[in-house]
């Protein structure tokens, strides 16, 4: 099974937050940590973004969030 990379433009367009709400989400272990190709490049796993997305929408319809 391959998993897909996507950069931090693709994570904030799926979650609808701004790039320093991703990396304050990141910092309280809401959202998964990113992979570092080097100082300035990071990239997530699309399905771990997903999973996160999945997580708040069932915690929503649960009466937990």
């Amino acid at each position: 099974m391959s998993k897909k990379l996507i950069r931090i433009k693709d994570v904030m367009d799926r979650t609808g937050l701004a790039r320093s709400t991703v990396y304050k989400y990141i910092g309280k272990g809401w959202l998964p940590e990113p992979i570092k190709f080097g100082t300035r490049i990071s990239a997530w796993v699309e399905d771990e973004i997903d999973a996160c997305i999945q997580e708040l929408i069932k915690r929503r319809d649960m009466g937990s969030v």
